[in-house]
């Protein structure tokens, strides 16, 4: 049987359907930033991969964007002993994302920056979610994230992207931060 190759017989056909093409300025740099030393700590179960210390951070994203990547996401390594079932450091104005936002927004104002919205960095359970005689408290959890989704959006966050699955935390998330005011803060939910 034949297989016709139609959509890729001319330069300019497979320029027509082509669905992207990826450019420094469509990725988003993860970064992975600890207070826990002075210096960045090599992550084990990510090779190549550091958790970087604040100022190592804002060194990164200079040199990103003066490759024309240009949005970061942050994920913090809190210490276990800020660590809660309620997950409160989450909403700490002077914890490690929000600081972590400010710098970045006021040396690289034009950087955009994300947020992962998640309890299980703040959890001393474990989980992205509070836990009551084992079982993850859903609307209690959701709760706890709009308060972290404020807090970042009024450190200057860009985007807020929760990754906890809890249901219904989209449009939670979006009602906390227009009834504050943040209505141009974007949401990327990146799972089910």
């Amino acid at each position: 049987r034949a297989r016709p190759r139609r959509n890729r017989k001319s330069a300019g056909i497979r320029g027509m359907v082509r669905e992207c093409i990826v450019t420094p300025n469509n990725f988003i740099y993860p970064l992975f930033i600890h207070e826990d030393t002075d210096s960045n700590v090599d992550i084990p179960s990510m090779p190549g991969c550091q958790r970087h210390t604040l100022d190592s951070m804002l060194k990164e994203v200079g040199e990103s964007l003066e490759l024309g990547v240009n949005t970061f996401v942050l994920f913090p390594k809190v210490p276990d002993h800020l660590k809660t079932n309620l997950g409160v450091e989450a909403y700490n104005p002077e914890g490690i994302v929000p600081r972590a936002i400010r710098m970045i927004k006021e040396k690289y104002p034009e950087a955009t920056v994300v947020t992962d919205v998640a309890l299980d960095p703040y959890s001393d359970q474990g989980h992205d979610g509070v836990v009551e005689n084992g079982k993850i408290l859903n609307d209690v959890t959701i709760n706890q994230l709009c308060k972290q989704v404020v807090c970042q959006a009024r450190a200057g966050a860009d985007i807020v992207a929760p990754s906890d699955m809890m249901d219904g935390r989209v449009k939670a998330i979006r009602d906390a931060l227009d009834s504050e005011g943040f209505t141009d803060v974007s949401i990327l939910s990146y799972t089910a």
